[in-house]
């Protein structure tokens, strides 16, 4: 019986990148809309990209297994 390639969840696909070192690259939340409200400091550090804990980076790595 032949292996079944898993398939990517093409919405994690979207929203995430592994780094040669194997962590889980996003982007923050919280800056698409009702910015007026939000300090220029705030909006400027959500620009920056993050990365995932160790815990949901490995149910990441699951739903994008050939990223």
């Amino acid at each position: 019986m032949a292996k079944t390639k898993i398939k990517t969840h093409r919405g994690a696909a979207k929203r995430f990148n592994v780094t040669k070192n194997g962590k889980v690259k996003m982007n923050k939340a919280f800056r698409r809309h009702i910015l007026n409200k939000k300090t220029t400091k705030r909006k400027r550090h959500l620009r920056k990209q993050a990365y995932c804990s160790k815990a949901n980076a490995a149910v990441i790595k699951k739903l994008i297994p050939y990223k």
